[in-house]
């Protein structure tokens, strides 16, 4: 199993979901103590953190692609990290899990088989802005069930597909996305930078 499982947050951290109530979510929905992808979004608003995050994708063996166990982790509710499941694909691409969507396909294909709990840690560096300009474009690492799949991965787009937009120098919820498929969350916390 991931190395990263049943983590506990550091000092400091924002605890947004521990399993007992949805609180810190909009549109949150809890179900035998786990998060529902819901097209949820957390109340607070960040800019630079280390996230940690377990889900579970669902076991949908007659479905195909995007449609099997699709979800994903909108960091400031713009940039996704793919939720899908992608167990035994030999060459992920950046649609499958892991990927950073219309960016960057992980390295290798990390993903546990569907309804067993996997975790993300992903580190995320927000773009720089001075004065309305964009000086420095953001980057994330991603760590799929301890294995790094993304380094510093430069993001080049302001919104990927589906992102909720808005101003990228502006501090953004985390957005659980919903794709229609019974996606679950548990342990989701953030150490800010």
């Amino acid at each position: 199993s991931s190395p990263t499982l049943n983590a506990k947050p550091p000092a400091g951290a924002v605890v947004l979901f521990d399993g007992s109530n949805a609180d810190g979510w909009e549109n949150g929905k809890v179900e035998n103590g786990h998060l529902l992808a819901t097209g949820c979004t957390s109340k607070q608003r960040f800019t630079g953190y280390r996230l940690h995050l377990e889900f579970r994708t669902p076991y949908m063996p007659t479905a195909r692609g995007q449609g099997r166990g699709n979800s994903g982790v909108y960091l400031q509710g713009r940039y996704e990290v793919q939720v899908l499941d992608s167990y035994g694909i030999e060459k992920p691409g950046e649609g499958d899990c892991g990927g950073i969507y219309g960016i960057a396909k992980p390295k290798v294909n990390a993903c546990k088989a569907p309804t067993t709990w996997q975790a993300y840690d992903i580190d995320f560096t927000p773009p720089v802005f001075k004065d309305g300009k964009k000086e420095k474009p953001g980057n994330i690492t991603v760590k799929l069930n301890g294995v790094v799949i993304h380094e510093n991965v430069v993001i080049t787009k302001d919104n990927t597909t589906s992102g909720l937009g808005g101003d990228p120098s502006t501090p953004g919820p985390l957005l659980l996305q919903d794709h229609g498929n019974p996606v679950q969350y548990r342990n989701v916390w953030i150490l800010k930078k």
